[in-house]
């Protein structure tokens, strides 16, 4: 099969593969349906994480059953199925507690953009769908596989309630999402900091109240100034930068909650400061499977939209264009096609 792999910072390659195999009576094999470059995809992209090896890239997938192992009940060859970035067997403990992507025996997905990816724990990751789904929803499906759970996550950990304030931080494909979640979980009003247009336009046609396009202190001072000097009920980070954790932190008003989704770089938390905030702050890699069936059921009734972050749409074979457009902000996230 053929599918990117990455060499160095900038250096993304299309490449000749090994096909997938059943490697545990777990395991199932899927055919990619569609996939896409994740803006996590491009700390290692942009040197700011170490890369090693060559190695394949891409967590965001869905896609056709090919092959189940002798363990895998529920799925068969043929189903169209959306997964995690974060896989789980969904019975332990872990995962009845509803935090699937802290799974016992959790395994991280990185080889999807690619024809063929092999998926482990398949019976606890892999939601079938009753019939194929029409090609229109398949990038609202596959955003569900990562960023749109991982907004709804900013938005659940950031405890978005009706009526409430929220803040979102970040305007990239899971701060877009994050606004959809933060929409459907009743807040009243939405404040997305943005600073690009097209960006902020599609924010406020997922539901944004206001755009606050100001960054550190600036744009701290504006949400206050939005608040009547108090700060937001709740504030969703989903950069992961050390500008972005306290810009989030300072923005939430006493008694509120900072649900953080960016993968951290360089962020360190002053507990002194934290303490005296009296701001609450969970995050962590998102439990994408516990709201698969709710957000599957929201794309394919037409409740929620969250396949427009996709402004890109490119042949598989094009993956390291994808990768560059997304680097110099031509795009929000790039769609790829098998």
């Amino acid at each position: 099969m053929r599918g990117a792999v990455i060499h160095a910072p900038g250096d993304v390659r299309f490449e000749t593969l090994d096909d997938p195999k059943i490697l545990h009576p777990t395991d199932a094999v899927i055919r990619t349906a569609v996939t896409c470059v994740c803006g996590s995809d491009l700390w290692p992209y942009r040197g700011a994480e170490p890369i090693g090896d060559p190695h394949p890239m891409g967590h965001e997938y869905v896609g056709f059953v090919e092959e189940v192992g002798s363990e895998v009940t529920g799925l068969r060859p043929g189903q169209f199925v959306v997964g995690s970035f974060a896989t789980s067997d969904n019975t332990c403990p872990n995962c009845r507690n509803g935090f699937q992507s802290n799974c016992l025996h959790r395994e991280f997905m990185s080889t999807c953009q690619a024809e063929y990816v092999r998926i482990p724990n398949a019976t606890g990751t892999l939601l079938a769908l009753d019939e194929v789904p029409g090609e229109e929803f398949w990038p609202g499906l596959l955003a569900n596989s990562d960023v749109m759970g991982t907004g709804w996550w900013a938005a659940d950990a950031a405890q978005v309630r009706p009526g409430s304030t929220a803040v979102v931080v970040g305007d990239g494909a899971v701060g877009l999402c994050a606004v959809i979640a933060a929409k459907e979980l009743g807040a009243e009003r939405i404040i997305a900091m943005s600073r690009h247009e097209s960006r902020q336009k599609l924010a406020l046609e997922f539901g944004a109240t206001d755009i606050v396009a100001e960054r550190g202190e600036d744009g701290i001072a504006r949400i206050k100034e939005l608040t009547g000097g108090i700060g937001a009920d709740s504030v969703l980070e989903c950069v992961g930068t050390a500008q972005a954790m306290q810009q989030a932190l300072h923005s939430a008003r006493p008694g509120g909650s900072v649900g953080f989704v960016g993968v951290p770089h360089e962020v360190a938390v002053d507990g002194q400061e934290l303490f005296f905030s009296h701001v609450g702050l969970r995050g962590g890699p998102a439990p994408v499977r516990r709201y698969l069936p709710d957000l599957i059921e929201r794309v394919l009734t037409g409740r929620i939209d969250p396949g427009k972050v996709f402004d890109l749409t490119l042949p598989l074979s094009d993956v390291a264009e994808g990768y560059k457009a997304m680097d110099e902000r031509r795009a929000i996230k790039a769609l790829l096609t098998p």
